[in-house]
């Protein structure tokens, strides 16, 4: 089996080109192609960072790899008793349970305990084991390497065409409709309240463009991404409200393609105005929408 190995946060243009090479090389010499990722960041594990926002679920991040045509997903749970591994035993488990062909990876990948198992550590290990190792370039954009820290700094400025463009598609949030506080509904806009893991990445609050995906239909929608500050501070939320549509939400699961930001979030000095404007928002809501071509 040739495989690429990673966190795959995101499943950025990064990601995509070592998949694809995975792929081909498979193909090449007629084995199955393979991704394993991992369950818990290591970084996280490792204590490198007290929170480290994800791009996207694990259930998600394993939708978006199958979707690439790779012949097997493979999920292990990043634990202490794993990154205490040495390199060569992690190779030998990959080449016993896996029949490891080929190795996919990027130039600054390294695998095993203390990142020991560096390109030239896993070249000499593939003389010994028997599998080839392919190093793939970066993408590039714009000059900087697609990476998923990128993508969160995009995110941070609102700047999601350029977020957009590194993923390659859409950035989604999903996640169970909740009950909220019911203030969209008494200014005539219900919202559904998305239920949201607390370490998932967002953009900066604001009000956003969106594309609500419920049982497989899509709806244009306008999303406020923050804590809305005219009634008050509260926790960060995210709500969103369905363009011409009328039905029970409650306790479905929802997605929302986040396609451009209307406005930065603000306080207003009344109800009555923060009507106004939202109604403003919905107007550029749907002229941003007519012209999307985010799928």
């Amino acid at each position: 089996m040739v495989l690429t190995i990673g966190v795959f946060d995101g499943v950025h243009l990064g990601h995509q080109a070592l998949i694809a090479e995975t792929i081909s090389q498979a193909k090449r010499i007629g084995a199955l192609s393979g991704v394993v990722t991992f369950a818990g960041h290591p970084r996280q594990v490792l204590g490198m960072h007290k929170e480290l926002p994800h791009l996207t679920s694990l259930d998600r991040r394993i939708t978006l790899l199958k979707s690439t045509g790779v012949d097997l997903v493979i999920t292990l749970v990043f634990t202490e008793e794993l990154a205490s591994l040495p390199a060569l035993e992690f190779i030998r488990l990959l080449k016993k349970y896996l029949s490891l062909t080929g190795l996919v990876v990027g130039p600054d990948f390294a695998l095993g305990k203390g990142r020991e198992g560096d390109i030239a550590s896993l070249r000499a290990m593939g003389e010994l084991y028997g599998f080839n190792l392919i190093v793939v370039p970066p993408q590039l954009k714009a000059g900087h390497k697609v990476s998923s820290t990128l993508v969160r700094k995009a995110m941070a400025e609102s700047n999601m065409k350029k977020v957009h463009d590194l993923l390659g598609r859409c950035f989604s949030l999903e996640g169970n409709v909740i009950r909220g506080e019911g203030r969209g509904a008494k200014l005539g806009f219900p919202t559904a309240n998305l239920e949201i893991a607390a370490d998932q990445a967002l953009p900066a609050d604001g009000v956003y463009a969106t594309i609500a995906s419920i049982n497989g239909q899509r709806i244009p929608s306008i999303t406020n991404i923050g804590t809305r500050p005219t009634f008050g501070a509260g926790n960060r939320t995210v709500e969103t409200h369905l363009l011409d549509f009328s039905g029970q939400l409650y306790g479905h699961r929802l997605e929302i393609a986040i396609i451009e930001q209307i406005r930065p979030e603000e306080k207003f000095a009344s109800p009555d105005k923060l009507l106004k404007q939202i109604k403003e928002d919905v107007a550029k809501a749907r002229q941003v929408l007519k012209k999307t071509e985010c799928v």
